[in-house]
């Protein structure tokens, strides 16, 4: 292919690409389902994770046991 023909080529499809976004950017699209509930579900399913995680870790009765102090009493040295 001749370079001048090759560049004129690839400034049409340059420019056919740039129109393309210019006619979906000024469509005016209605919303979808996401737009209308994603932000709803993910709050939704936020509260859910936290308030079972909340219900987990203090209703169940796990020992977490987060810290020795008091509970590790020290051995008596043995003299050899």
């Amino acid at each position: 292919m001749l370079p001048f023909a090759k560049n004129a080529l690839s400034r049409l499809q340059v420019r056919s690409i740039q129109q393309v976004v210019a006619r979906q950017n000024h469509q005016k699209r209605a919303p979808n389902f996401h737009d209308k509930y994603g932000n709803a579900i993910l709050a939704g399913g936020a509260l859910f994770c936290i308030s079972t995680w909340t219900y987990t870790a203090t209703q169940i009765g796990i020992e977490w046991n987060l810290s020795p102090v008091g509970r590790v009493t020290p051995k008596e040295w043995r003299d050899q």
